[in-house]
């Protein structure tokens, strides 16, 4: 039996924007001719699964069949969320579908996750298959490359060779973090793979409810052009609930599928200016060099109002004191060791640590150091362009 990928596509996307409503969602960004939605769905277009199941909401439905078409996703089912209750709700509604058995195993894939490596990960999913049954749950844990609360985390246990977890954290502080990590703990992917009998008996014991609530949300759908619309008054009635919160941290027989591979959510400027780092040649074009008194610049991309950019500062050179009025920016460090001036502050950043800009704020870099400093900027804003700078010293004499 091949496995069932169900595709959770209804999430905001807020975290990387000042104000989401009028910015591009996370998973349908064009990261230059991709987007992570679109990685979604190459990701289980092959033999291993079955075809997708897209669960969203109406907002995304015209962007969700453009990237079917794309991507050559010939047969699918997409199921219409009438209002947002997180992931608890939306996968068990989206597995009570008369079309999935019983027994059909399901994995249960974001749609802003970034994997390298799919042959792996595909084939741990086909390895945990056989230890399936009607009550237990598998979640992908990911060995963490740094300490982070940007994400959630695992403990597990070894039991009869199956790596069984015993306590969940919920994006702790970077120090706990770190004894998380000395722990041997993971990173909780938000990736599950279970049976739909599963699924519905935890929910049945757990959250009773909203399991009463999603059967009748599911039986009363309306179908039409291969969409199932759920009723929006009995939908309506579930409680807004992570899956995580709702089962997760409440059963007993929750198991890990621990994978050591490239892996990331891009829900940060900093997680993106990582991949841009990391695919700089991809992007890389001479015409975008641009040489300035300091060192230079290079555009590596340009997208849906933000700009990525790569400066690389001059032993002994020191940009403009200056601000923006239509841009805010995030700065990732490469290499060297550059004095930031922001507002009143200035201090000194290392290596693969971090700094965001606010719009408005008086900001300069430095490089007092005899090694060159490399950073990837990304700008974000509706006006990206060199005019929108006020500078107020500078030591190449362009404050006019």
């Amino acid at each position: 039996m091949k496995i069932k990928p169900v595709i959770l596509c209804g999430g905001a996307g807020t975290r990387l924007w000042e104000d989401p409503k009028k910015n591009p969602i996370k998973q349908f960004i064009d990261f230059g001719n991709w987007t992570l939605f679109g990685k979604t769905l190459d990701r289980v277009n092959n033999q291993v699964f079955d075809s997708p199941i897209i669960s969203t909401n109406k907002k995304y439905i015209k962007l969700v069949r453009k990237y079917l078409k794309k991507h050559k996703i010939g047969k699918f089912k997409i199921i219409v969320e009438p209002v947002r209750k997180n992931t608890g709700p939306a996968m068990l509604a989206t597995s009570l579908i008369k079309e999935i058995p019983n027994e059909q195993a399901i994995v249960f894939l974001s749609s802003d996750h970034l994997i390298d490596k799919t042959a792996l990960f595909n084939k741990s999913i086909k390895k945990s298959i056989p230890n399936l049954d009607k009550k237990n749950i598998f979640v992908f844990g990911i060995k963490p490359k740094n300490a982070t609360d940007q994400f959630g985390y695992f403990l597990t246990r070894k039991k009869k060779n199956i790596n069984t977890v015993y306590k969940f954290i919920e994006k702790p502080k970077i120090s706990i973090a770190k004894k998380i990590i000395k722990q041997n703990g993971f990173w909780n992917s938000g990736i599950f793979l279970l049976r739909k009998d599963s699924l519905i008996n935890n929910f049945k014991r757990y959250e009773k409810q909203i399991y009463l609530n999603c059967k009748k949300a599911v039986d009363k759908a309306k179908y039409k052009n291969n969409i199932l619309y759920l009723d929006t008054k009995e939908f309506k009635k579930n409680k807004s609930i992570p899956f995580d919160q709702a089962i997760l941290e409440k059963s007993k027989k929750v198991n890990a599928i621990k994978l050591n591979i490239p892996w990331s959510d891009l829900g940060s400027w900093k997680e993106i200016c990582l991949m841009f780092n990391k695919n700089k040649n991809r992007y890389f074009k001479s015409k975008n060099i641009f040489y300035k008194p300091w060192g230079k610049y290079i555009n590596l991309f340009k997208g849906n109002k933000f700009l990525i950019k790569e400066l690389i500062i001059k032993p002994k050179g020191i940009l403009s004191l200056q601000k923006h009025f239509h841009r805010s920016e995030h700065w990732l460090i490469i290499d060297g060791k550059p004095m930031i001036t922001l507002n009143k502050r200035s201090f000194v950043k290392k290596p693969n640590e971090s700094i965001y800009i606010p719009r408005g704020a008086k900001h300069r870099i430095h490089n007092p150091f005899k090694k060159p400093v490399k950073i990837i900027e990304a700008q974000i804003g509706r006006i990206l362009k060199e005019s929108d700078i006020v500078r107020y010293q500078d030591v190449y004499g362009r404050v006019k």
